[in-house]
């Protein structure tokens, strides 16, 4: 049988290894060292102002020979667009962080197929200032401008989403690539995360909430604070904070200067608990986090915020469950045009629907009466209503329902990344309708609401935690027609 791709040029800096176990341990001792080496470089460097001649560290790369498939082998959901036997690979960070899910993805392969695995350095240098914190080591201020002249810097030509977007065609004489995100723009997106986030890339958890308002990580806070050290969590982990494993040491510090977009993470085994982040309001920050919490390949992404309900039925504290998107947020239409469709993920939105039922107490035409379904418009203009009479056409032909600034972008990303993705809003105001917010009425709202909003998100979560375990969760509609290996 033929093979696709071909053996990269640095084949001979690989070394075969036996089984997964033996790949993952080649894949952190070799990062370990190569940290370890620039760190004693850069030591070096900021005491004298020169540095060793030696190699310039370089990533780990995985190398996966897929061969011949089992007969009794299933297809695993990481593995439906395979283009068959051959060679699959892809540059490695941070081993440690993504551990269990590059065991994953590999069991899923080799439940199916016969593989060689293969480990090493690629050509790809470890930039500097993704490997140390330059501004921990105290130098000279000529040393510290002349950084460049000794250590690899960031490449931003290197670093981009064409992968994800489908923007190339994967040459034959090279592997083909193994995942979505190869070392640089993974590490890239890592040290962002610390930046915006105030958090360590290893707290987030697989399943992430987004929101935009403070109340609901007052609630998140109070939930986690008390489940903590019970059950599967064994731990929470904040901005300014730390982690804790008992709600007694959750102590903020009131002079902390919070982070652009704080996340808190209920931790719990291989990180299948629970991230909220308060992304504030529009749709360039959901983008910007969103682009970055990708290459963690989270299990699933929900949007808990508030809207302005459209419709005349509709009464403040209602729900919207989104089925349809009208992207008006302009912010990733040159990656993926407004004309092309984003599916909704049945196994999201049953379990949103469950969830609403369940904490609710809702089923029937009750449930129809304070759960709405439809097209949710996400708008980059705070200040919308202004010009409805220019909208009233494009609302009335998508049978809109609500409008927010935050959840077709998330969806969009969601898409592009395939990560699942989920939408539940709360109207809080009917601004066509003459029902705008007052600070005595929002206030109302805000207490009756954010707590049984937040409680559904987390009932849903729960249950798509089960649906991720059994394997059904991944949705094929979110595969391209030639995606990498890995989910």
């Amino acid at each position: 049988m033929n093979q696709v791709g071909s053996p990269p040029e640095f084949f001979e800096n690989l070394m075969q290894v036996e089984d997964i176990p033996a790949a993952i341990n080649g894949l952190k001792t070799l990062y370990n060292d190569a940290i370890a080496q620039i760190n004693k470089s850069f030591s070096e460097y900021a005491k004298t102002g020169k540095r060793e001649a030696s190699a310039t560290p370089t990533y780990p790369y995985l190398l996966v020979e897929i061969k011949t498939r089992k007969e009794d082998g299933v297809s695993p959901y990481a593995f439906v667009s395979i283009r068959g036997p051959g060679w699959y690979g892809t540059s490695i960070t941070s081993p440690e962080i993504f551990a269990d899910y590059l065991i994953d993805q590999l069991s899923s392969i080799q439940a199916a197929y016969e593989v060689n695995y293969y480990v090493g350095y690629c050509n790809h240098a470890i930039p500097v200032a993704f490997a140390i914190d330059p501004s921990a080591f105290e130098m000279d201020k000529e040393y510290s401008s002349r950084i460049g002249e000794y250590f690899p810097l960031p490449n931003l030509k290197h670093i981009h989403d064409d992968l994800a977007d489908g923007a190339v065609e994967h040459p034959n004489d090279r592997p083909l690539p193994l995942s979505l995100f190869p070392a640089l723009r993974t590490d890239y997106s890592l040290q962002r995360l610390r930046h915006y986030s105030g958090t360590h890339p290893e707290h987030f958890q697989k399943f992430v909430i987004f929101t935009n308002y403070q109340r609901y990580v007052d609630e998140f806070i109070e939930h986690a604070k008390k489940v903590v050290g019970k059950g599967n969590y064994t731990g929470f982990a904040s901005p300014g904070q730390g982690v804790i494993e008992k709600a007694e040491d959750y102590r903020p510090d009131p002079g902390f200067k919070g982070p652009q977009m704080p996340a808190y993470h209920l931790i719990a085994d291989n990180n299948e608990g629970i991230t909220l982040i308060n992304i504030g309001v529009g749709p360039s920050n959901a983008k910007t986090i969103t682009d970055h919490v990708a290459v963690l390949r989270s299990h699933c992404w929900l949007m808990l915020g508030h809207c302005g309900g459209l419709r005349r039925t509709q009464i403040l504290g209602d729900f919207v469950l989104a089925h349809a998107y009208l992207r008006d947020d302009q912010i990733l239409d040159d990656v993926l045009p407004p004309a092309i469709p984003l599916p909704t993920i049945a196994e999201v939105q049953i379990a949103l629907t469950d969830a609403i039922s369940s904490v609710m107490s809702l089923s029937g035409q009750m449930m129809k009466r304070h759960v709405r379904t439809g097209t949710v418009v996400t708008t980059d203009d705070r200040n919308w209503e202004m010009r409805y009479e220019k909208l009233r056409t494009r609302l009335n032909q998508s049978r809109a329902i609500a409008i927010d600034m935050e959840s077709a972008t998330i969806a969009a990303n969601g898409y592009r990344y395939r990560v699942p993705y989920g939408t539940l809003l709360c109207v809080s105001d009917r601004p066509l309708h003459g029902e705008i917010k007052l600070p005595g009425t929002a206030e109302a709202f805000y207490r009756s609401r954010v707590a049984q909003h937040l409680n559904i998100g987390l009932e849903a979560m729960s249950i798509l935690k089960g649906e991720a375990q059994s394997g059904t969760l991944h949705s094929r509609k979110l595969r391209s027609l030639d995606d990498p290996v890995f989910r």
